[in-house]
């Protein structure tokens, strides 16, 4: 049962299972904030995995609506797992690299104390924590995720967001003091489908290898796809996003090499696949170098 269906990862995710395997539930199917909207679905679909890709991920707006941020992305995860504990179901859940406070210079491993600097990040650790509850549970955090569901939906991913500012002719200002490894979603599905499958449980961060600041990524997306754009690099400070973030958020995937399950591809080499699945998927959506 893959609640967030609709997302990029989601739509990944669905797409890495064999035919009629996976149920995908979308936010008009279940409301994972309120118990007899999980009870019925459970109750409905009997699943034996249950996966949530389902998150409050507007990383600002969670410092404005802290309440919301918690119910979803936590509160939300406790009653998956009480759920799953009461009908044996395994629980995958996501969180995020944001958990960490970016000050250590080297990759994090699942080891490492978090340090969450924002709402959001607390959130997330917080959801960890009661996902973990229950003994039957995968959590994975990963980093900057790009997919080919965020090229089609109304909020986009990175990539989108950059390509299409270009193709307005505006002059982009992107953080080069903030550290990630950009993650394909269509790598992270597969690798999630294969780690389900060795049962071994706990906590896990699954990304690309590799690591880039926001703006090397940015100036890589437009190289590959010969584009023009006005491209400038700033500070964390001097973009003043609401919300911290960490400078470096890069993850090293321990847990996967110990099972000698980390082959994922370095992060540019999943970025050209995907600009190359999406001219496949959307032709003529480059903006004209």
């Amino acid at each position: 049962m893959l609640i967030g269906a609709g997302g990029q990862l989601g739509g990944d995710l669905q797409k890495s299972f064999p035919a009629g395997v996976c149920v995908p539930l979308t936010h008009a199917d279940i409301e994972i904030t309120e118990p007899e909207s999980v009870r019925q679905a459970f109750e409905r679909h009997q699943p034996d995995v249950v996966i949530n890709t389902a998150a409050f991920h507007r990383v600002d707006d969670c410092e404005t609506q802290a309440e919301r941020a918690f119910q979803v992305n936590t509160l939300a995860v406790r009653g998956l797992a009480q759920a799953c504990g009461r009908t044996g179901a395994t629980l995958v859940h996501f969180s995020t690299d944001y958990v960490f406070d970016g000050a250590q210079t080297e990759p994090y491993v699942e080891t490492d104390r978090p340090g969450p600097l924002s709402v959001y990040a607390a959130s997330k650790l917080a959801g960890e924590y009661l996902a973990a509850t229950h003994p039957r549970h995968f959590v994975i955090r990963t980093c900057g995720l790009f997919g080919l569901g965020g090229s089609r939906s109304k909020g986009g991913n990175f990539v989108e967001t950059m390509l299409r500012a270009a193709a307005q002719g505006k002059t982009l200002r992107v953080v080069s003091d903030q550290v990630v490894t950009p993650t394909s979603t269509a790598e992270l599905a597969r690798k999630v489908t294969e780690l389900i499958g060795t049962g071994a449980y706990g906590l896990y961060h699954i990304t690309a290898h590799g690591s880039c600041s926001w703006f090397e990524f940015a100036r890589a997306i437009f190289e590959l796809e010969g584009v023009r754009a006005d491209l400038l690099p700033t500070t964390s400070e001097a973009f003043g996003a609401p919300a911290r973030r960490p400078l470096y958020s890069v993850l090293r995937n321990r847990r996967l090499e110990a099972l000698g399950l980390d082959n994922l591809a370095p992060w540019h080499d999943g970025l050209e696949r995907y600009l190359a699945e999406r001219r496949k998927t959307s032709p003529g959506s480059a903006p004209a170098a």
